[in-house]
């Protein structure tokens, strides 16, 4: 069992930044694909970015967040992060922090096997 616990959402006016953390309690962080999910009300979970390591990390990004979300993991301190710049209205949701085997297709919500509580990000305009 893994347990994810997220910090670090809030409330930012649009333009701004925020900086999301995923601390994981495994010894195994390394073998596991890191992914931040998230979800608005009334619509469903999207998927946001993803770290895969394998050595070396390979990292994706829905299309909405590329360029503005960057995605980092931190092997030696179980710790994912989501650095959020540039953040719009329509970035607002709650965020969830994932792990999932190594070879899953990483987009795809229903391929991790842990979850966070998730994190409240709100944009104001």
């Amino acid at each position: 069992q893994v347990q994810l616990v997220e910090s670090g959402g809030g409330l930012v006016q649009a333009g701004g930044s925020l900086r999301l953390s995923c601390v994981a309690s495994t010894r195994t962080f390394n073998w596991y694909t890191m992914g931040w999910f998230r979800q608005a009300p009334g619509k469903e979970r999207e998927f946001v970015a993803a770290s895969k390591w394998n050595g070396a990390n390979f990292n994706s990004y829905a299309a909405s967040v590329k360029g503005r979300f960057t995605i980092s993991r931190d092997n030696a301190k179980n710790t994912v992060s989501l650095q959020m710049n540039n953040l719009k209205p329509e970035d607002t949701a709650v965020y969830y922090c994932a792990a999932g085997p190594s070879a899953i297709v990483p987009a795809r919500w229903d391929e991790y096997d842990y979850w966070g509580q998730g994190t409240q990000v709100t944009v104001s305009s």
